[in-house]
């Protein structure tokens, strides 16, 4: 009986801890930081203003926020004392500390965290002009493939238009019978070259049908190489040289560029207490240099600068840029981690805020802030233009259809008239002179042979 009381009243006791700490305002302690918490005007909003409103709503207790005194988020001295925001829950200043907090074991010594409300990791955001290496066909990068496609079947359908007209137009080919066409399909598909090199081909075609058509494509050409030469010459970077960065054993191999980490930050432990011998060499780097920086925002201020590379927390880095379209973070994803909230250690209160975050995972309400927070304004000091779309040379496409149509029917225009006139030297009808005329210019050259042998015998 005495055991179950002391069980009742136990329980009993922890329940009003809870409730007595539920009603309390409770302070709470954070660090400005895009988008986690920023200041509007009096007030402060952000990630983790919404994140720790929803929160109070489900476990039912009201509060106050301020921001943490040194602005740092919580790092262990020598003689073993903590600073920032982990330094005022452990001295009692603060009851919970709201923030990108990364939950590691050290902070879980000292003080309570609850399950995370965000997994990130350590990744690297530099300048796109250093991290990303010239490739062997960037001089296909000013049109889309789309375009290139576009581009060949032009190339195609005009050198077959030459070389039709070149057969129908009697005007080019007076005597099918007896002379060779110069515009064969092979002859036709250089002479189209030629033209879009700006090197021309001769002999160039005699009859307006074919002027026409090698017309419309000159004007196409002339159009498409200043497209081209505009867009290659915008798309080239002003450095001379380029570095390809694209993870942390790429950056640990070079010196070109100085890289640095935010200084007494989780990601500067990480690298200290690794035996990977890679992230030594950073950590290595980083020390023998101190180059480290005071904040995130001075981070992504000399990354934009150049010729530095800023290490962080990838979901803070993924933020940098969604906000400047020249900067970018490199696929490589090292140490994931969590950011969770810091409460005293033993707290009855971490229970409650851990089922909380939890059920607004499970809702689908971490997402929708993620996404709320993290929306892309991407402000480019110098984009780099984008490839030319098929959309954008439809007039000029159209054109060089117009031409090779108005072209080829010109030539059977030409072959109608001709015809005509034949059929009424020799008293046919029209429609069997064109049919026979059609039929002779058509065939391949390998057909004319048998007439050419046997004039050869007549002689």
């Amino acid at each position: 009986m005495l055991f179950a009381f002391f069980l009742l009243s136990s329980g009993f006791f922890l329940d009003l801890v809870v409730c007595t700490a539920a009603q309390t305002e409770l302070r709470i302690t954070t660090i400005k930081q895009e988008p986690y918490t920023m200041s509007k005007g009096s007030q402060l909003e952000g990630f983790c203003m919404d994140l720790l409103s929803e929160v109070a709503k489900k476990v039912g207790f009201k509060y106050k926020v301020k921001l943490v005194k040194d602005s740092s988020y919580g790092r262990q001295d020598d003689n073993g004392n903590w600073n920032g925001m982990i330094g005022e829950v452990l001295r009692g200043e603060a009851d919970l500390a709201i923030a990108p907090l990364t939950l590691t074991a050290a902070r879980e010594k000292v003080v309570g965290m609850t399950k995370p409300f965000m997994q990130t990791g350590i990744s690297i955001l530099l300048r796109k002009d250093i991290s990303e290496g010239a490739g062997f066909f960037d001089f296909l990068t000013p049109f889309t493939s789309e375009t290139w496609i576009g581009i060949l079947i032009a190339y195609m359908g005009t050198a077959a238009s030459i070389c039709i007209a070149s057969r129908l137009s009697p005007c080019e080919w007076s005597e099918a019978q007896s002379e060779g066409n110069r515009f064969s399909f092979l002859y036709s598909l250089w002479y189209t070259a030629g033209a879009l090199t700006l090197q021309g081909a001769g002999p160039h075609p005699k009859a307006i049908s074919g002027r026409v058509i090698c017309s419309s494509w000159w004007l196409f050409s002339v159009v498409l190489l200043a497209c081209y030469f505009s867009n290659l010459s915008s798309s080239k970077t002003p450095e001379s040289s380029q570095l390809t960065v694209k993870g942390f054993e790429d950056l640990a191999s070079q010196d070109t560029i100085q890289y640095s980490c935010l200084a007494g930050s989780s990601t500067l432990a990480f690298f200290k207490n690794s035996n990977n011998p890679v992230y030594r060499r950073i950590y290595e780097h980083m020390e023998r240099t101190q180059s480290f920086v005071s904040s995130m925002d001075e981070g992504v201020k000399r990354a934009k600068e150049g010729n530095f590379a800023f290490i962080g927390e990838s979901v803070s880095l993924d933020l940098a840029v969604a906000r400047h379209c020249e900067l970018v973070r490199v696929h490589e994803v090292i140490g994931m981690r969590g950011y969770s909230i810091a409460a005293p250690l033993g707290s009855p209160i971490i229970k409650n805020l851990s089922v909380a975050i939890l059920q607004l995972s499970e809702a689908g309400e971490l997402a929708y802030l993620r996404s709320k927070w993290w929306a892309s304004s991407c402000i480019a000091d110098k984009a780099k233009p984008a490839a030319v779309q098929p959309h954008r040379l439809k007039g000029m496409f159209l054109v060089l259809a117009l031409g090779l149509g108005l072209g080829t029917c010109m030539a059977f225009l030409e072959l109608t008239f001709k015809s005509r006139r034949k059929a009424a030297e020799q008293q046919k009808s029209c429609c069997t002179v064109l049919t026979e005329e059609l039929s002779l210019r058509l065939k391949t050259s390998s057909a004319n042979k048998p007439q050419e042998n046997a004039d050869k015998e007549k002689a």
